[in-house]
């Protein structure tokens, strides 16, 4: 009897040291927002996903392999939390991917973002997402692309955590007879402190033998009152061409709040100008605009918070950029604006 309780004992230790090894961790946020959009002489009253943080659910972690070795994966996927619909496309269509790490840094492999969007996001002021995402005025300029964003088939190395603040990625995605999937980049940048600086440089296969080339290089600085982010972006495809110019602030104006502000102009070159009427869908948007949107953030807690947004396009020429996907379409040249109120929750 002795024996089998010291055996017991014995496989519990062990199992206990295997747990202690690996951890599993389910995720998510949950962001619906009241909106009304304006455009064209027409508005839009809603209740919509998605205002201030991407809804998402997921589960991920982590092995100990031993000798400085681990093992992660990370599944995630979308949903509507304001109808509770999830991704139709894709069951985990944020990310998945499965990885080793160690001293040497991280090798990813599957779908997930790519190193020169990871630059986009961490300088726009609303990472992204929702009224004021920065990505509303840029222009795929009639290339076919499926990979400004997330990109399948992905092999991506991170460098290590341990560089004096130094830190990049670099990765590859697979074009598998995919038109538009095949593409190639990376990102390199510093951040010590109060300061962050990174570039980014993506080129991606295209219609035909073309690339669609992406460059983008942002800088902030947290002055404690205040914390100031700027952010350029070129796109190019063929003779087309369009620049973008943000910049943005995060004021705290109370130990749980925040007034977010930002600006950004996107200007095509006369080649993407000139594609017009109905081509103006395929190339996803030409022409000139203004973007300016100002919103609050109020932290309720660590996990949940509210916030306010509006945001306003001043398209010019044969530009009709919107604030969001389901928006009416403005005019040639006319304005699309959008206010909204939301909360969300992180778990």
């Amino acid at each position: 009897m002795k024996k089998s309780l010291v055996a017991l004992a014995v496989l519990a230790g062990f199992a206990g040291a295997a747990a202690a090894q690996s951890s599993v961790t389910l995720f998510g946020v949950v962001d619906v927002a009241a909106r009304y959009t304006k455009a064209n002489g027409q508005n839009t009253s809603q209740l919509s996903k998605d205002g201030s943080s991407s809804s998402r659910f997921g589960v991920r972690g982590v092995e100990d392999l031993g000798g400085g070795l681990k093992a992660g994966f990370w599944l995630e996927g979308a949903f509507g939390a304001d109808n509770g619909t999830a991704d139709t496309t894709r069951f985990w269509g944020r990310r998945a991917s499965v990885s080793l790490m160690g001293e040497f840094g991280e090798v990813r492999l599957g779908r997930g973002k790519t190193s020169t969007r990871l630059v986009v996001d961490d300088f726009d002021v609303y990472s992204t997402t929702g009224l004021g995402d920065v990505t509303r005025v840029y222009s795929l300029l009639g290339s076919g692309t499926q990979t400004i964003n997330r990109a399948d088939n992905l092999v991506q190395y991170f460098l290590p955590g341990n560089l004096g603040g130094a830190y990049g990625s670099f990765d590859v995605a697979a074009g598998e007879g995919v038109t538009g999937a095949k593409s190639y980049g990376g990102r390199l940048g510093w951040k010590d402190g109060a300061i962050n600086v990174a570039a980014g440089y993506q080129t991606t296969e295209a219609i035909g033998t073309a690339k669609f080339k992406q460059a983008s290089l942002g800088g902030s600085y947290d002055f404690g009152m205040v914390k100031l982010s700027a952010l350029l972006s070129q796109l190019k495809f063929n003779d087309r061409k369009q620049n973008i110019y943000t910049i943005g602030a995060t004021v705290p104006v109370t130990t749980a709040g925040s007034v977010l502000a930002q600006f950004s102009k996107a200007n095509t070159n006369r080649a993407a100008d000139g594609l017009r009427g109905a081509n103006l869908s395929t190339i996803g948007g030409a022409g000139d605009a203004k973007m300016f949107t100002i919103g609050y953030l109020h932290n309720l807690s660590k996990r949940t918070a509210l916030y306010a947004t509006g945001s306003i396009i001043d398209n010019s020429g044969v530009a009709n950029f919107k604030v969001q996907d389901n928006a009416v379409n403005s005019a040639f040249g006319g304005k699309s604006g959008g206010v909204d109120v939301g909360v969300k929750h992180s778990f």
